[in-house]
């Protein structure tokens, strides 16, 4: 189609500056007398586009011309840059060719602000991006899952979605085994497999809120970290929740899930942290610091 080559003449010549009409000719299997008249198309669409004879010459933009500027404001063609590179990370294979024409057609080169790597310092862990595979191409999964109390479990799932809730991933989805809305926490999925059955994707909206066995007692917490750990409470802690004690340490104040999670944060402090507030949660510390004394003696 010819609206479909004229843009894309616009794009070549983003892209390279000049060509000749020869060059583009080949490139669209056409004629060159089609190709002057695609140029007297676009120039009498305003298109500022000119022609240069001799040695040297060729088919060209002015300079300064640059695609739907009077369309999206530099603000926007910023913005839009800028998602899109975010978005790369995500999906290297689907967004790149986009990023690149997008780029030229703004004349604006890509601003590298965001990457995003979801493997393990030390060991590759594939289960994100085969999760990912079977939400975008809607393709049912099976893995074993593990709960909250270390029971294992067989899962085939239809996923819809992956969440990123309060420092861990999840995949929501339909659980054909249980027959109702799941949630799955991504570190406790074992042996994933991503199936050849596809699904047709369920309205979950109206569905009962997604079980999700969330701790019940959110106590307000004061822990006391010692200088040696300091720069664990500043990667756990905002700056307001903490007050700087004279001997260099400080108490941080905070309202959490109380579950193994937060024993589990305490006791990686070690002797240099204390727990101030409340005394059932000092007891609780206390009693799992003296199981772990117990079992190396």
């Amino acid at each position: 189609m010819q609206i479909n080559r004229l843009f894309e003449i616009i794009y070549i010549l983003l892209d390279k500056k000049r060509v000749t009409a020869r060059e583009l000719a080949d490139r669209f299997c056409v004629s060159t007398r089609t190709i002057y008249r695609d140029i007297d198309t676009l120039s009498l669409a305003g298109i500022p586009i000119y022609t240069e004879k001799g040695k040297g010459g060729g088919i060209s933009l002015l300079p300064d011309f640059v695609l739907n500027k009077s369309i999206l404001s530099e603000q926007e063609q910023n913005e839009i840059l800028a998602a899109l590179y975010g978005l790369s990370n995500i999906n290297p294979a689907e967004t790149s060719d986009v990023l690149q024409k997008l780029s030229t057609i703004f004349n604006k080169p890509a601003t590298n602000w965001l990457e995003v790597d979801f493997s393990d310092w030390y060991w590759a862990n594939t289960t994100f991006e085969d999760f990912k595979t079977a939400v975008l191409q809607k393709r049912v999964a099976e893995f074993y899952y593990f709960n909250r109390h270390g029971q294992k479990s067989f899962r085939r799932i239809e996923p819809v979605l992956l969440w990123f809730k309060s420092r861990a991933w999840y995949v929501k989805g339909y659980c054909l085994t249980k027959n109702a809305p799941r949630l799955y926490r991504l570190s406790r999925v074992k042996n994933l497999i991503v199936t050849d059955e596809y699904f047709e994707q369920r309205d979950l909206h109206d569905s009962p809120d997604i079980p999700i066995n969330m701790p019940i007692r959110h106590p307000k917490i004061k822990i006391k970290i010692a200088p040696e750990m300091i720069f664990r409470a500043y990667d756990e802690f905002e700056e307001e929740m903490l007050e700087k004690q004279p001997d260099g340490s400080v108490v941080a104040t905070t309202v959490w899930d109380e579950d193994n999670w937060l024993y589990g944060f305490i006791l990686s402090l070690g002797e240099h942290a204390q727990v101030l507030e409340p005394t059932h949660l000092r007891d609780i510390i206390k009693d799992k610091a003296k199981k772990i004394y117990e079992q190396y003696l």
